[in-house]
Formats: structure tokens, sequence, C-alpha cells
């Protein structure tokens, strides 16, 4: 791709609004605007669920950022982190058919973000978070999930938790063996690698090690904060200390989401048939190529290698499943049941180079969006 194609398919922003309902002549006008539109008005001021069905509102997506975790360009700014915002409400109508308005906004103050959405709250029916650093986006969703009656979900956490899970499973799959049964190393302790712990431990894997920048996370560490103390205290079953080399001694599955180089020689450390996820963006902790002399698995998060880890597999049909099924919030459950979904449309096609479906598959979200909206209705959390 050259600059001038990049800038080209960005010039004037990548969304635009779309009537429903023609304008031709007199009457159209009438139904559409005044005198009709009144009677909806009022209809809405004495039943306000009438929203539902005679606005946009519960089919719509809140794409909200404050331009702190830009793609792997840091803090940025709101106005430099509307065109990664556009083009995921473009994937949302791409993949989804769902409707969604990119809002970033010009602070970093986590109450000052929930109070914004709370007053825009009668505009949109969910919010996905997206681009928000750690470890300000966990306090950040925990908030809006308590003063939201709607689904919310810091995609960057648990959209790539779903599609790593799903991944995981796929590739067990091929190697006949159980994913409860893996021990698993997660460089990188951030929002993405936090939400895998977590995904990975309610699917049942119970020997999940995590590494951030000064090494294993173990309990008495100095300098933990409130969410790795929490992590400290539920990963790590065997009690390592130190650092990669320490971590990756005998382990089934490296999981990497940092921007940390790892020594190939490492990986010849790992137990046979290892599975090795390097998702950093746009360069990988090892080349794949390199990680193939030693892992019988590989993917990273970039399309021109095989078994991308790429969050549109799980975001589209998460939120198309919520919004279906009229549901208040979205459930570990929920998250369970996409990666599930997204793992069975690989089925059929499974080998080691296709552990999860393409990304411009159609199925994926179809299947997505009804197995969340089955786990929504299980859950309870529908209206």
């Amino acid at each position: 791709m050259s600059d001038e194609e990049i800038f080209t398919g960005h010039e004037g922003g990548k969304l635009s609004v779309a009537a429903t309902r023609p304008i031709t002549q007199a009457r159209d006008l009438s139904v559409a605007y005044t005198p009709g539109v009144a009677k909806v008005s009022r209809a809405i001021a004495e039943d306000a669920a009438l929203a539902k069905r005679y606005t946009w509102a519960d089919r719509l997506v809140a794409v909200v950022s404050d331009g702190t975790a830009v793609l792997g360009l840091g803090d940025i700014g709101a106005s430099a982190s509307l065109p990664v915002m556009e083009g995921k409400s473009v994937l949302f109508k791409t993949f989804a058919g769902l409707d969604s308005i990119p809002l970033v906004l010009d602070t970093t103050d986590v109450d000052e973000i929930v109070e914004t959405l709370v007053r825009l709250r009668p505009s949109f029916g969910a919010v996905n978070l997206e681009d928000v650093s750690a470890p300000r986006c966990f306090e950040l969703e925990d908030k809006l999930k308590q003063a939201l009656d709607c689904p919310v979900m810091h995609d960057d956490q648990h959209g790539t938790a779903i599609v790593v899970l799903a991944a995981l499973r796929g590739a067990n799959m091929v190697l006949d063996r159980a994913v409860a049964d893996q021990r698993v190393v997660i460089s990188g302790a951030g929002a993405a690698g936090v939400a895998c712990a977590r995904i990975l431990q309610a699917a049942g894997i119970g020997d999940v090690t995590m590494l951030d920048s000064k090494g294993i996370i173990h309990a008495g560490r100095d300098g933990l904060n409130p969410i790795k103390e929490q992590l400290a205290g539920t990963t790590n079953a065997a009690g390592l200390r130190g650092g990669l080399a320490d971590a990756l001694a005998g382990a089934d599955v490296f999981i990497g989401l940092s921007s940390s180089i790892i020594d190939e020689q490492l990986l010849a450390t790992m137990a046979d048939d290892s599975i090795v996820f390097a998702l950093s963006n746009p360069d990988p902790e090892v080349h794949p190529d390199v990680a193939a002399r030693y892992a019988s698995i590989v993917a990273t998060g970039r399309s021109d290698f095989p078994n991308q880890i790429n969050n549109v597999l799980a975001f589209p049909g998460v939120f198309r499943g919520a919004l279906d099924a009229g549901a208040r919030a979205i459930t570990e459950n929920m998250k369970l049941a996409a990666a599930d979904a997204i793992a069975s449309v690989a089925a059929d096609k499974l080998a080691a180079d296709h552990i999860v479906p393409s990304p411009l598959d159609p199925q994926v979200a179809v299947e997505v969006a009804n197995a969340v909206a089955k786990a929504a209705a299980s859950d309870g959390v529908t209206s």
C-alpha cells in the first residue's frame, strides 16, 4: 500500500449518514418530520420504552475513545484517534449490519467520561470502548457497567481475549489436546493480557503465568497495582519467580501481548508441540517463521501470515447478539459463547495454519451473534 492510497482512502472520513425513509414528496416530509413526528415524540414521552421501536438508539453502538492507547501509537489524543474509531464503525456496519457513532472525548478523567456517556445514554444502545490506556480502562469499564443499563465492552480487552480463546481451542483440536491441560504464559499485563488471563481461567485453564516489564507477576512482589495484585493471587500456580526464561521453560503456550522481543532460544525450552501466539502489532515478539522452527502452531495479529488473531472475529457478532437479545450487559458466559462460536466456524477446515476463520468470513458474525444472544437469555440479562 502506498501512502497516497492510504490517505486517499481516509479523505473526508469513512462514514456518512444515510436515510432509511426516502423523502420525495410533501406527504413523506409530513410523516418523517413535522407534523407527523410529533405523534411519535408524544408517544415516547408517555412510554419511554417505545424509543426502542421508533428510533435507532436501541441498535446504535457508541464507539468511545480518549485516544490514550491507540493501536501501537500510544497516547496520541482524541482527534488523532478518530480515524481509528471511524474504521471501527465501518467494521460494525460491514460485518454485523450495526450502525455506530465514533465519540472521541477530549478528557482522560474516568469520571468525566462516565458522566458524559450517562448524559448521552438516550442516544445509543451499547458502548464499545476502544484504545483507552491501562489501568484506567479497567476502572472506566467497571464504572460504566454500573452506571449504564446497556451492553458495555472494552474491545481491546475482551475482543482480543475472545479470539485468543477461540484460537487456542482450534490449536488444541489440531493437536488433539484438552485446552484445560495447558500451561500458558502471557507476556504483557495491559488491557488485553489481563482479559486473556481471565477468560482462559474461566475456560478452565488453571495454570496461567503472567509477566509484565519487570518479570513474572507473583504474590508478594513489590509495586503491583490493584489489578496485578488480583492476578498475583489467581495466576502462577507453580509459584515461579524471575523473567521470561523462567516462565517459558516447559510451557505449552506462549501468548505475546507486549512489544518485547523474544530470544528464539527461549522457544526451544518450551514443551513439545508448543503453541506460540506472537500478537504484538505491527512487529510480532518473534517472527512467525522463526517461531515455526520450535512451535507446532504459530499465530500473529497480522493479515499477511496464517492464523490472524483479529478482534473483528468477535466484536461485531458480540454486539449484534447482545442488541438482538435486548441484553443489559455483556457477561462472561456471553464471551465464552462467542469464543466457542468462532472456533466452531473453523472446525470443518482446521489445520495448523487455519485455527480460526478468516476475518472476512461472513458466517462468523452470524454464528457469534446467535451464540451470544442465547447466552444472554440463559444468563437472565435480557429485557
